[in-house]
């Protein structure tokens, strides 16, 4: 994926400057550190509470600006202790990892989890922009790629819980250890530049 997207910026003369990691990730290994390597103009970058490496270590409210746009940290520590939303200032949009899915959240049961913090960040840092904000999470398993503040805000079936009523929903969601943990965290962790078994490939 790293030789394919390394290709493709290439090709399209582009400048890539950061390749940002919304967190430490569980269950894939991070092409960031790599990427830096094929492209000498790109920095990597994770908030430094993750405990991770990175060229770029943030922290809540730094400002990461491209071209004339900015993009601004907010911590939203809950899915992991590293995870960070990212406001893009004037734009109407914010792209929100895994802290914030489409009618969901990230997991709290493992990796430095905790449903509590989850609750209180994504409704204090997320779900206080305004309603007709974007929000692009870093994935979803049905496909859809975007949502609103005002639709999470009504539609979430977790977050629009009490926040005790929030934490029981994410103690007693029964998910199975993530497969790849065992190899992928510890990778991460380096940037995604840990020596990686035979035919592990990102």
């Amino acid at each position: 994926m790293v030789d394919r997207d390394a290709e493709q910026i290439n090709s399209l003369g582009l400048n890539l400057i950061y390749a940002i990691n919304t967190h430490v990730h569980a269950d894939h290994i991070t092409g960031s550190g790599k990427l830096t390597k094929k492209i000498p103009s790109c920095k990597s970058v994770l908030a430094g509470a993750g405990g991770g490496k990175a060229n770029v270590l943030v922290k809540d409210g730094d400002i990461i600006k491209f071209g004339d746009f900015e993009l601004e940290v907010r911590e939203t520590a809950g899915h992991t202790n590293g995870c960070i939303t990212l406001v893009l200032r004037g734009q109407g949009m914010a792209f929100t990892g895994d802290a914030l899915l489409i009618r969901a959240c990230g997991r709290t049961d493992f990796q430095e989890g905790n449903a509590r913090n989850l609750y209180d960040n994504v409704w204090k840092k997320i779900l206080s922009l305004p309603d007709s904000t974007l929000l692009f999470p870093g994935h979803d398993y049905k496909g859809r790629t975007v949502t609103t503040v005002d639709e999470e805000k009504r539609l979430n079936p977790r977050l629009t819980k009490s926040k005790v009523e929030f934490v029981d929903i994410m103690d007693n969601l029964g998910l199975p250890y993530p497969k790849k943990i065992d190899i992928s965290l510890p990778a991460n962790k380096e940037d995604g530049l840990k020596d990686l078994p035979e035919g592990f490939n990102i």
